[in-house]
């Protein structure tokens, strides 16, 4: 099992450890990643064992947050703007996306989209950063197998993403800098991720992408050693939940990385939050800690991307 399988596999398990899968639908969807019923079985009381020792939260139940019912729209969402579909020559063929344009472009943004393809929500990020100024496009790492859409089973799209090689996803992530830079001629470019996109993003700049201004990872595990020299043009605002101990125990080598490398940073971990907390589409979705990360993500975005910084 390679570390991306092993990443969604664990992501699985602690969905059903949690209560968000039936313990039936995790083990079908591990066997769809090749992992034997036996192996889900244990892995599953492995990720049982990580989240009882998980710190307490409001809630009564040991490392599971109290889901956060939205009073209001996500952050950015009521500004949002609308993507369009669109194509561009990628390093191993056609690649799709969705297109988000500002009216007057402050920057260009590459959104990447977590283990369950380009959907609607991650579409949606794309229109809200395009409502702040950035004009942004949102990469399906799915369309070499026809796009995300061809999936009817969201679990089929995930087990496909696994079976991807790290180093083709990576390819295509920097084909989709280069449309952002074609798209935006002139501004700088970012990179946003999120779950397994916020590890891809760390693997975007670990493989030198000194096109980057600015990288944002939401809650994605760093690769093993990263080496972030080649990317010295990035500053890189982390994203962590506090009750995420699994993504968690990796963000030490991404900070040691971050400071090898004397690259400008800054590590967020909002309390009370778990896994996916942004996503409001998701029941880990904590509208405070997400409300906090847009405010500190526009924050980021005028030092870095927007006209005039240095």
């Amino acid at each position: 099992m390679t570390p991306l399988q092993r990443y969604i596999a664990e992501e699985i398990a602690t969905d059903h450890v949690d209560g968000l899968l039936s313990r039936r639908e995790a083990i079908r969807r591990l066997g769809l990643l090749g992992v034997s019923a036996a192996a889900a079985s244990a892995l599953i009381v492995a990720c049982g064992n990580d989240r009882a020792a998980a710190p307490a939260t409001s809630s009564e139940t040991p490392g599971v947050p109290t889901p956060t019912t939205p009073a209001q729209p996500p952050p950015g969402m009521a500004d949002a703007l609308e993507t369009s579909p669109i194509t561009w020559a990628g390093p191993g063929g056609e690649l799709q996306g969705a297109w988000a344009s500002a009216g007057t472009p402050r920057g260009g943004v590459l959104v990447v989209h977590e283990n369950k393809g380009l959907n609607d929500w991650t579409r949606s990020v794309a229109g809200r950063l395009a409502g702040i100024g950035y004009s942004a496009l949102a990469i399906d790492l799915l369309s070499a197998q026809g796009g995300t859409a061809r999936f009817a089973d969201p679990a089929a799209a995930t087990a496909a993403l696994g079976n991807i090689a790290p180093e083709v996803l990576v390819a295509d992530l920097k084909s989709g800098v280069a449309e952002v830079q074609r798209r935006v001629p002139g501004q700088k470019v970012a990179a946003v991720g999120f779950c397994m996109g916020g590890g891809l993003v760390w693997r975007l700049l670990a493989s030198g992408t000194p096109e980057l201004s600015a990288a944002v990872p939401f809650y994605g595990p760093t690769p093993d050693n990263p080496d972030f020299a080649g990317s010295p043009n990035a500053a890189v605002l982390a994203f962590y939940g506090a009750l995420d101990a699994r993504v968690n125990a990796t963000e030490p080598a991404a900070r040691a990385a971050l400071e090898r490398a004397g690259l400008v940073h800054e590590i967020v971990i909002e309390p009370d939050a778990d896994h996916a907390f942004f996503n409001d589409s998701g029941q880990r979705y904590n509208a405070v800690a997400a409300a906090d990360a847009w405010t500190r993500l526009q924050d980021w975005f005028g030092r870095h991307l927007a006209p005039g910084d240095g």
